[in-house]
């Protein structure tokens, strides 16, 4: 995964201007729902394949992977960590009986590798969207912080793969607060990733 670095300066309490906070981008791994602005709000997203059992599981573990991930031990030897795990059990479950009940499919935000900053987001889709479309997003940052907002698509191409589009978009709504959430995030995330190279060399 290949990140824009921060100077070690940038990571500290000196806050970046709001210019170039806006811009900093990592390639990121989180929940993502999307669906342009006209489809209707409920129900399986239009041109999206259904969701298979899978997904489902990846789904349900991921919070609690990333809650693992940043607490480290602390998580791993609290006496929540069964009940946690029990609950991911219980709505797997359920989840995966809704999805049997309904086989044309169920909305449910997927686990995708995205480019993400403060101004838009990038990511893979096997539906195509037109340059100008307008998508109503759903994003849960690591590890459990839902944001929803509209974006517009800057760019649509063929992915490598042939069978996938590269989509590029950039916010058009999005709340002051939840856009400081996600730049939090990219920001703590470039020093979580820092850290972890300096400890490994």
């Amino acid at each position: 995964m290949t990140t824009t670095m921060l100077s070690p300066s940038t990571t500290t309490a000196k806050p970046l201007p709001d210019e170039r906070r806006e811009w900093i981008r990592i390639d990121d791994r989180v929940l993502l729902e999307y669906r342009l602005l006209t489809d209707p709000v409920e129900g399986p997203t239009p041109g999206i394949p259904q969701v298979a059992q899978e997904a489902i599981a990846d789904v349900i573990a991921k919070p609690t992977s990333d809650l693992l991930l940043r607490s480290g031990e602390q998580l791993a030897e609290s006496p929540l960590l069964p009940w946690i795990m029990k609950v991911d059990w219980l709505l797997e479950v359920i989840v995966k009986t809704l999805a049997k009940m309904q086989p044309e499919g169920i909305a449910i935000a997927q686990v995708a590798d995205v480019t993400l900053s403060g101004g838009g987001i990038g990511f893979l889709s096997p539906r195509h969207f037109a340059v100008d479309d307008t998508l109503r997003l759903k994003i849960v940052l690591a590890p459990f912080t839902p944001i929803h907002t509209t974006a517009r698509v800057i760019r649509s191409a063929q992915a490598k793969d042939g069978v996938n589009y590269d989509i590029a978009t950039e916010f058009t709504q999005l709340n002051p607060d939840d856009q400081e959430r996600l730049i939090r995030h990219i920001i703590q995330t470039q020093a979580e990733r820092l850290r972890g190279r300096r400890n490994a060399g």
